[in-house]
């Protein structure tokens, strides 16, 4: 059985240092790895990076990430990335890593994500130049995310993004903004491998729990629905999209 503890949008500042840390302390204890997703930070400085590091670094367990649009506000992105990867936290952008865990590896595929909308109301790669770069850019990320789940060499995989890969985990945000919260083209991505659960934060008033087309759990851990630290989720060795044993453990 692998432990995974999850949250994301966290947006640490200099006066959230600490606000995290006690329950932190005790991940060794209760799982084997501690992914983010993403608003690591309020503004995406390389200052607020050092305060997300200084909460979310050398905790015993190993650290993955994928940034939030957050991270991206002042242009400062790969400052924050080295920042991150500068305290052991593993930064995923259209890549992949695999941990080793009792025998079992683990491969975790991570992006951003974007936005774009769900089937029946989204926007599609047509008419002006501004729209095309929009949808294109969506696309792009997606198809990123699909090659890396896919070249994992692993025996259980799990997606992380900061956008939402179906609409089930937006439910109680405003239908207006749903496009801006995600894309159908990540679940997509999500169900082009034998994906055993799949991760994600942004919508803050959504809902935690849902499922990809092709049966993949999905679970939103931004930290305004789970209210606490990180969930921790338990994945069997074995657990495939369809009939993978996922339960929530609260910390």
């Amino acid at each position: 059985m692998i432990r995974i503890a999850a949250v994301g949008d966290v947006h640490v500042d200099k006066d959230v240092v600490g606000r995290y840390r006690p329950a932190l302390e005790q991940l060794p204890d209760v799982a084997d790895v501690l992914l983010l997703a993403g608003d690591l930070t309020r503004h995406g400085t390389a200052e607020e990076a050092k305060c997300v590091a200084s909460e979310f670094g050398d905790l015993g367990v190993p650290v993955v990430t994928v940034l939030g649009n957050h991270d991206h506000q002042c242009n400062q992105a790969p400052q924050v990335v080295e920042v991150l990867e500068g305290a052991g936290i593993t930064v995923l952008e259209g890549t992949s890593t695999v941990l080793t865990i009792g025998g079992t590896r683990l491969g975790v595929a991570g992006v951003k994500g974007f936005g774009g909308g769900f089937a029946g109301r989204c926007a599609s790669n047509f008419g002006e130049p501004e729209m095309k770069a929009f949808v294109g850019h969506t696309e792009a990320i997606a198809e990123r995310l699909g090659a890396a789940l896919r070249s994992l060499d692993c025996d259980v995989r799990v997606a992380l993004t900061h956008y939402a890969p179906v609409p089930d985990t937006l439910v109680g945000e405003p239908l207006e903004i749903y496009p801006f919260l995600g894309c159908y083209q990540l679940g997509q991505a999500i169900d082009s491998a034998p994906t055993a659960l799949a991760l994600h934060g942004h919508a803050h008033a959504g809902t935690e729990r849902g499922m990809t087309p092709g049966g993949v759990r999905v679970r939103n851990v931004a930290h305004p629905v789970i209210k606490q630290a990180y969930n921790v989720y338990h994945l069997a060795a074995d657990s495939h999209p369809v009939d993978a044993s996922v339960l929530v453990g609260r910390h």
